[in-house]
């Protein structure tokens, strides 16, 4: 089993990455960010919707939302949120290695550095021609990942995450050159240690730019956080948008 096919990591260690604060800032984010605004009635897919962070805050604005995950627990607690909120949003259980829906979106996010998870690399393009796919002739597609540049200004010593009842330890490890990174946690609860790692791609912004490009995206920008500042030296998170273009270009490729 892959890490991420895990469900009882996704469950022990979903405090630490989608808190209670975490999902009040994306709901602040989306307020007011350029990158997130579509237009009117948009239909939205959110791949690796996770606990559904995104998913709220855009229903909301009153996009169709689809929310697609692999975890059952991620999707649970997905439509527990959106319950509470009063939204109506379609989710999917469903590999996003595998999951295309032929031009049946406006928008496809892809959040929280939810790409690369792949070992193969060849894994992590077809997710991307899965995405182009998705979009309708005109449609974008946003990803959102701590780029390889943001994240060698502050990676070095281990993180402790206090979560009150419990804490959570986080040490980073370039790995392969520069081309992928490990996390280790270690949960510390009620006396007992949990233990999990993940691996993912580490990509730089012409490396994402240039898996955009060679999928058949176009007019792709790379943005140093959802403000839409630019991919410099004060960049806080790595996004990178491109547009499917009508003529099916990128499909002669494949």
């Amino acid at each position: 089993m892959h890490w991420y096919e895990d469900d009882a990591f996704w469950s022990d260690f979903s405090e630490t990455m989608f808190s209670e604060r975490r999902r009040e800032e994306t709901a602040e984010l989306v307020a007011r960010s350029p990158l997130l605004e579509f237009a009117p009635g948009a239909r939205v897919l959110d791949l690796c919707c996770g606990p559904g962070l995104y998913l709220v805050p855009l229903a909301r604005r009153g996009y169709a939302m689809t929310g697609v995950d692999l975890s059952e627990v991620m999707l649970e607690r997905a439509g527990a949120a959106c319950a509470g909120a009063g939204v109506d949003v379609r989710l999917v259980r469903a590999d996003m290695l595998k999951h295309v829906e032929a031009e049946s979106y406006d928008v496809v996010l892809n959040v929280f550095t939810s790409f690369g998870y792949f070992d193969d690399p060849r894994d992590n393009l077809q997710v991307l021609r899965n995405a182009h796919d998705s979009l309708v002739p005109g449609g974008r597609l946003l990803i959102d990942v701590l780029g390889k540049e943001v994240l060698a200004g502050w990676i070095g010593r281990p993180q402790l995450v206090d979560l009150g009842s419990a804490y959570v330890v986080q040490r980073d490890t370039v790995l392969d050159g520069w081309s992928r990174l490990r996390t280790d946690w270690t949960l510390v609860r009620d006396g007992t240690a949990r233990e999990a790692s993940i691996t993912s791609f580490l990509y730089s912004g012409a490396e994402l730019r240039a898996l955009f490009e060679q999928v058949g995206f176009t007019e792709v920008e790379c943005y140093g956080d959802f403000d839409g500042a630019p991919y410099d030296q004060h960049a806080r998170r790595l996004i990178v948008s491109g547009i499917r273009e009508s003529s099916g270009r990128g499909e002669e490729e494949r």
